[in-house]
């Protein structure tokens, strides 16, 4: 089978006083973005099924596609990011611009300060596990972060998970699995549907 994992496209920044979970939309560069990905994908072959985290930037990206191909979209709370519950989302380039040092520490350590990915980690490897046993011969698009395209790959290439490189928005990651259980990684970032839309904010 063969499983797309798709990064969300941009969202906008939000930051929440009362300290509820952020949860931003697309900015209008991001719905840009999930508009040229619709209008590209479905040329790639037939896609069987469409999986979103419940996460608002990811469902937003994922809704074009969907519409494109009469498919509905499957929520899988496995796929959510580390940060789901964080009260403030801050683009990593807006990050960078803003606050050099904040941006410089989270790029040195790889996450937030101060925080276990563990569960998050195990949750990503059983809930798309799960999508790849139920979907033998298929091949599913999986609307997701940046973290939980890094876990996978982590998982397939057999190390330790770090998030080890950057997703660009709404870029195509493809992996594969075969019916003996062997996993392989087809490319990753794929941004060929952004030519003439800038991927960064």
């Amino acid at each position: 089978m063969e499983l797309l994992l798709i990064r969300h496209g941009l969202p906008l920044r939000r930051e929440n006083t009362d300290g509820s979970p952020a949860d931003p939309p697309l900015s209008g560069q991001g719905h840009d973005q999930a508009a040229a990905l619709a209008g590209w994908l479905p040329g790639g072959g037939q896609i069987d099924r469409v999986y979103s985290s419940p996460m608002r930037r990811a469902q937003e990206t994922a809704q074009p596609v969907a519409d494109q191909l009469g498919l509905e979209i499957e929520i899988e709370p496995r796929v959510s990011e580390y940060d789901r519950e964080s009260s403030a989302y801050v683009p990593i380039e807006e990050l960078k611009r803003t606050d050099y040092e904040a941006w410089r520490e989270f790029m040195k350590q790889g996450y937030p300060p101060g925080m276990d990915l563990t569960e998050f980690y195990q949750a990503v490897v059983a809930g798309l596990g799960d999508i790849v046993a139920d979907n033998k011969g298929r091949r599913v698009a999986v609307f997701c972060h940046g973290g939980v395209i890094n876990a996978w790959a982590s998982t397939v290439m057999e190390f330790d998970f770090r998030l080890f490189f950057n997703p660009m928005y709404t870029s195509v990651n493809r992996f594969y699995a075969s019916t003996e259980g062997i996993q392989s990684i087809g490319s990753l970032n794929e941004t060929a549907h952004l030519r003439g839309i800038d991927p960064r904010p």
